[in-house]
């Protein structure tokens, strides 16, 4: 069947379209972008820019809002309870960006340049998708699961080091605000590890294996191969997954939710909760909108900085081998 495309009152084939690309219809992909951007649309900006105006507002979600301009961002300024939700964030962008990011390298590289030589493929294959196996699990399920575990009674844990003889390091986990953080900050790092495992193992396939049997050759032991040639390889991996778990960390909500509810007095609260909690719980819908778009415009800066600092690091390496 031949495919047809109208253009100046001239019908074209498909095949001198494609030796002709001058001949094109200029739209024709904008079609095909259409979709995709109308439910960008409808689904993000449309909300994110109601949110805004709200944010603008006192407002206990029923009624006309009231205009109140700054008012809330400048209580924002002010709001201890707020920038200890937002140092909180901080902690677990180490959990959910940094240290999965620091292990799932080293462990991806042992996976592909160790296991996989000297345990076969399919070991290191299945070791994979049990790291992986976190990211499957629902967090509601995940979370539920670990709050068992973390319970100060009859947890697991707590069991298990009581049966080992280390009953003096039993600990009311998820309940002791000096430690409740931590805590889930540990529930995180389990979460999180698998992502970038899996995305590190896929950039390492693109990776020319002479570069390490050249390495091995010439003495070159595990860690001088990690450091010389698995890192600058995959270092636009590196930069997504950065990227990819710093937005998730700093968006953070269902484990949260189902671990600590914020608690114990707010020792684990992050902005994302604090606004849900001021949006349904306090009923201050024009403050917890406030919130959000805080919450918002940093992530886009952050995402934005991220990708900057990509393209600049990609540019400066092709100028080099150039």
């Amino acid at each position: 069947m031949t495919v047809t495309v109208e253009k100046d009152g001239r019908v074209l084939d498909q095949r001198d379209a494609m030796r002709h690309p001058a001949r094109r219809p200029r739209n024709s992909y904008a079609l095909f972008l259409l979709p995709g951007a109308l439910a960008a649309l409808a689904v993000i900006v449309v909300p994110f820019l109601m949110n805004t105006a709200v944010s603008f507002t006192s407002w206990q979600g029923v009624g006309d809002p009231k205009w109140t301009g700054l008012a809330n961002y400048r209580d924002l300024l002010d709001d201890s309870e707020f920038w200890a939700s937002f140092r909180h964030s901080l902690f677990m962008v180490v959990a959910m960006a940094a240290v999965p990011t620091i292990v799932g390298l080293v462990l991806a590289a042992a996976l592909f340049d160790y296991i996989a030589k000297h345990f076969g493929t399919r070991i290191a294959a299945i070791l994979r998708a049990c790291f992986y196996l976190p990211q499957v699990l629902p967090i509601a399920v995940a979370g539920i699961v670990w709050s068992w575990i973390l319970a100060p009674d009859n947890g697991s844990l707590n069991a298990l080091l009581k049966a080992v003889g280390l009953g003096s390091w039993q600990q009311d986990w998820l309940g002791d605000p000096d430690i409740a953080l931590y805590s889930v900050m540990g529930v995180m790092v389990w979460v999180q590890l698998g992502f970038p495992l899996v995305v590190f193992m896929a950039g390492l396939q693109r990776v020319d294996p002479q570069l390490y049997e050249a390495a091995e050759l010439d003495g070159a032991g595990w860690w001088r191969r990690f450091w010389h040639i698995t890192l600058p390889q995959i270092r636009p991996e590196i930069y997504v997954v950065l990227t990819w778990c710093t937005i998730a960390a700093l968006k953070v909500f269902g484990a949260v939710y189902v671990l600590t509810k914020g608690g114990p007095g707010g020792a684990t609260d992050v902005p994302s909760y604090f606004s849900f909690t001021t949006f349904f719980e306090k009923t201050q819908v024009g403050y917890g909108a406030a919130i959000s778009t805080v919450l918002t415009v940093i992530i886009l800066v952050l995402s934005l900085a991220f990708l900057k600092f990509q393209t600049r690091a990609e540019d400066a390496e092709e100028g080099a081998r150039a």
